[in-house]
């Protein structure tokens, strides 16, 4: 089996005004995006009648709610016009997803009606938060376009679109392309099946990804290896050792940039192909789904994607990819055992379905101890880590950031773009509480993993494994010598959309937003 099938994105193509569109173009459909009344969205006068007609014999396009529909239009791309709505919130509750949504509603539209050029118009609301709004239309247009990553291992499959426009004055689209191939690479990642994406399949992925590219992959198979640098993450893989193919693998990702490096960035991702829970085995149906619980490796491999396809200059990207299978098994981890980590930090299990955390602590010590010596270091852990997280935030990234990471100005270059471009994170702080939730409970550990009970039913249940990682990992007794930035980022409620983790479609967030503001593109 080749690794990864061929992954292609549309020809794109950018016009200044709707009239260059049309005289230039060779496209099949206008895909008009906006709120109602549409007919009063734009100055181009053939346009506005067949808008106005629609909109007198239906009033769906009068209405306040998202509706997208294909009407015949005499001079207009393949005699085809659709339309789509965007939901009609007050201005305090608007963001530019409702643009992407109204974008992938269109294009899934018109490749219904057999439309295979389109053109794509956006008329967005007149509000400073959508200024980048017919980015965030392009890349909801493309993300309409992704098949999963089962489906293209059936065989070649033609692309679902030839082609696509934008009107727009300006815009970069080379930089959209990459961000969209990132997210290709973290949707296959986190959303195909736990045995086509085991350890080993998802290791080949990221080498056949980036082979004989700018970005280098070394990938950790020795198990005696794996045991001795990890051993946190090495006790979460025991019970998978008696089959070969769910063996963990440690994954090295590293972007040099040509010239002066003048940052450095971290990642440490969790990458759970399948998570049983282990002996605190999932029930009453919470395991479907948890092929999913490798969404924070894939959306930094995904990240590692842009920089591979733009490769930014002063900035280089190291990541450690924990890709593993919490199973069920006679040799598996338990809760009580006493586990010393990379760092040397004792680490009492509280519970064995917080796997994660144990997978990520390893990780982030070992980048702690190259980010000591490295320019203008900064560390983050992604990982679809608590049901907290996601009950809190819902469909929003949360950032768990220290002191540091606050101080450097960071977390408001994130903020600031996800706001942008659709990609929304909400933002959490480390509080004292969240130290002494997880301190030793007698002298034989340092620090206890977890309480029994899902972090759904504990308070503060996605900001205390941020505390966890700080202590485990090293950073938290490094500050006494400097300190770091670092930033946990929990994943859970934004990685995957609709329809829940076992069917909805993955998102590749924090891709967007991250490569933006980190200074990738």
């Amino acid at each position: 089996m080749m690794f990864p099938p061929s992954v292609a994105l549309p020809p794109l193509v950018a016009y200044p005004s709707l009239d260059r569109a049309l005289t230039g173009g060779n496209h099949d459909a206008l895909l008009f995006l906006g709120s109602a009344p549409l007919s009063q969205r734009t100055s181009f006068e053939p346009l506005k009648q067949v808008v106005a007609r629609l909109e007198g014999i239906d009033a769906a396009l009068a209405g306040q709610r998202a509706t997208t529909i294909c009407a015949h239009a005499l001079g207009l791309p393949g005699e085809r016009l659709i339309l789509s709505l965007l939901d009609d919130w007050t201005p305090w509750e608007q963001d530019p997803r409702l643009v992407a949504a109204a974008a992938m509603a269109a294009v899934h539209r018109a490749i219904q009606a057999g439309a295979r050029n389109p053109l794509l118009l956006l008329a967005p609301p007149p509000d400073p938060r959508f200024t980048r709004a017919t980015d965030v239309a392009v890349l909801g247009a493309l993300a309409a376009l992704w098949e999963p990553f089962e489906l293209r291992l059936l065989g070649s499959r033609p692309l679902r679109l030839a082609g696509l426009g934008v009107v727009a004055e300006h815009i970069d689209l080379d930089r959209l392309q990459a961000v969209e191939l990132g997210r290709i690479v973290a949707r296959d990642l986190c959303g195909t099946e736990p045995e086509i994406m085991a350890p080993e399949p998802f290791a080949r992925y990221c080498e056949g990804r980036f082979t004989n590219g700018p970005v280098q992959v070394t990938v950790e198979r020795d198990q005696g290896e794996i045991g001795r640098k990890y051993p946190l993450l090495a006790a979460v893989s025991r019970a998978s050792l008696p089959v070969e193919r769910h063996h963990p693998r440690v994954i090295r990702l590293e972007y040099t940039p040509e010239g002066p490096t003048e940052r450095t960035l971290f990642f440490a991702g969790k990458g759970l192909t399948y998570d049983t829970g282990g002996a605190d085995l999932k029930v009453d149906g919470c395991m479907a789904g948890m092929s999913r619980d490798k969404g924070g490796a894939a959306a930094v491999a995904g990240l590692l994607e842009v920089c591979a396809q733009r490769k930014p200059r002063g900035v280089r990207v190291v990541a450690l990819l924990g890709v593993v299978r919490n199973s069920i098994g006679s040799n598996g981890f338990v809760t009580d055992e006493i586990i010393r980590a990379r760092s040397g930090v004792r680490v009492r299990i509280g519970n064995t379905d917080a796997e994660g955390r144990l997978v990520l602590a390893d990780l982030l010590a070992a980048l702690r101890e190259e980010a000591e010596h490295a320019p203008s270091p900064t560390l983050f852990s992604v990982a679809t880590l608590t049901g907290h997280a996601a009950i809190t935030y819902g469909p929003c990234t949360a950032l768990v950031p220290n002191g540091r990471a606050l101080a450097s100005g960071i977390v408001d270059h994130l903020r600031r773009a996800a706001d942008a471009l659709g990609d929304p994170l909400e933002v959490s702080r480390l509080r004292p509480e969240d130290y002494a939730f997880i301190a030793g409970k007698s002298p034989a550990e340092d620090v206890i993993s977890c309480n029994s009970l899902p972090s759904s039913r504990t308070p503060r249940g996605h900001q205390f494994p941020g505390a966890f990682l700080d202590v485990v990992s090293g950073l938290r007794a490094y500050e006494k010598r400097g300190g770091l930035p670092f930033v946990h980022v929990d994943i859970a409620g934004s990685a995957v959309a609709g329809g829940g983790w076992a069917t909805g479609t993955p998102t590749g967030a924090p891709v967007v937003s991250f490569a933006e503001a980190l200074g990738l593109l």
